[in-house]
């Protein structure tokens, strides 16, 4: 907890302690991040809530082809994602593909090279 002290102006200007009160901070932890499209770039996000979607990512995403397409992968993912995480899917598009970028990136998902783009694990 963080104390945070209070004050409120007085006359001419001055300040005068009105009192303390305790502010909850919570900071999450932070992981880095790359992307496929941008080779070198490193983004930093929530470890927790990447994570929930990367268990949920590779548990969908089939190992041989035809893959997923983004539709079918953000479609599938919903159901194995943690509900305290993400409550009734909120976020799950953004986080899907902010995944499939740095997965991609890493080499543990291959983008096939049909229309519509599919995905595999690798």
């Amino acid at each position: 907890m963080l104390k945070r002290t209070v004050f409120r102006k007085g006359e001419l200007g001055s300040a005068t302690k009105t009192g303390e009160s305790e502010v909850a901070t919570t900071k999450t932890e932070k992981m880095e991040i790359r992307n496929v499209n941008h080779p070198g770039h490193i983004a930093r996000v929530d470890a927790d809530m990447y994570e929930g979607m990367k268990r949920a990512f590779l548990k969908v995403l089939p190992k041989t082809s035809p893959g997923l397409t983004g539709a079918e992968i953000r479609e599938r993912v919903i159901a194995h994602l943690p509900e305290e995480l993400f409550p009734e899917g909120a976020k799950a598009g953004w986080w899907t593909k902010t995944v499939q970028l740095d997965l991609e990136a890493r080499g543990l998902v291959a983008r096939e090279k049909t229309k519509p783009l599919r995905w595999l694990k690798t």
